[in-house]
């Protein structure tokens, strides 16, 4: 976790920035070894959906040659963005699979050269929820998704969703169980627009509860335990907010 200020990269800007990488990739190599980049995750959410305006950070899957990696720092110099701007680091993560590239859909060609493609809705949905994150977005995007596909007339169901959890991971259960439930509970409630609206401000909460912390803990939130540690600061924090209005309800009656 940290609390400096990130790039926010739009629908629009990652356009520019793909250009850019195309037009660059197709001056040094050419056209005949062309490239391909699978978007994934929140950018992945930002160039399908209208319900996020910005994501900080673009994960993806890259298949070009070694010097696309410069190709990318350089036009990240350009405008300004840090080194690795675009990169592959979420492999290392649980929510990726091996087979991520075989769920994926085309989405649009720069310079005849770069070949763009995003996850397809139920597995972006599976693996939103094998992150399960809730100071990010990963919630609130899954409700996203799921009330624009609705509002489509193109509902994503619950069985959609595990065979998805299930091609790219194996089996349902390797789901956090706080995101089994979480999917189940909000397939059950169906107000896709009010939970979202709703995850949105605890995902926020939960965020500024974790700057806090990382300010008084330096270097305490990492990778494997930041859930287990949202999860007990969210649980601390609404205890207190509940004795602060028992408070305030025996001082009013005293």
């Amino acid at each position: 976790m940290s609390s400096e200020k990130q790039i926010e990269f739009t629908r629009d800007n990652i356009d520019i920035y793909l250009k850019e990488i195309a037009k660059e990739y197709r001056k040094q190599i050419g056209k005949n070894m062309p490239a391909e980049i699978i978007l994934i995750g929140g950018a992945s959410v930002l160039v399908n959906y209208g319900f996020r305006n910005m994501t900080t950070d673009i994960d993806a899957l890259i298949q070009a040659a070694s010097v696309i990696k410069d190709i990318i720092n350089h036009v990240g110099d350009h405008y300004g963005l840090p080194n690795g701007w675009l990169n592959q680091d979420f492999i290392r993560t649980e929510s990726y699979s091996s087979k991520l590239s075989g769920f994926s859909e085309y989405y649009r060609t720069y310079s005849n050269v770069l070949t763009v493609r995003t996850v397809r809705a139920e597995y972006l949905i599976a693996m939103k929820l094998r992150s399960g994150r809730q100071y990010k977005s990963d919630l609130s995007d899954v409700l996203g998704i799921l009330a624009e596909h609705e509002k489509a007339g193109t509902s994503i169901s619950l069985e959609n969703i595990q065979q998805a959890v299930i091609d790219l991971y194996g089996d349902w259960n390797t789901l956090p169980k706080p995101s089994r439930n979480f999917i189940h509970n909000a397939m059950k409630n169906g107000r896709f627009c009010e939970l979202y609206a709703q995850t949105r401000i605890e995902e926020s909460e939960i965020k500024d509860l974790l700057v806090h912390f990382e300010k008084d803990y330096p270097g305490a939130a990492k990778e494997e335990n930041v859930n287990e540690i949202a999860e007990n600061l969210q649980r601390h924090n609404s205890r207190a907010s509940i004795l602060a209005k028992l408070r305030t309800i025996k001082n009013q009656t005293d």
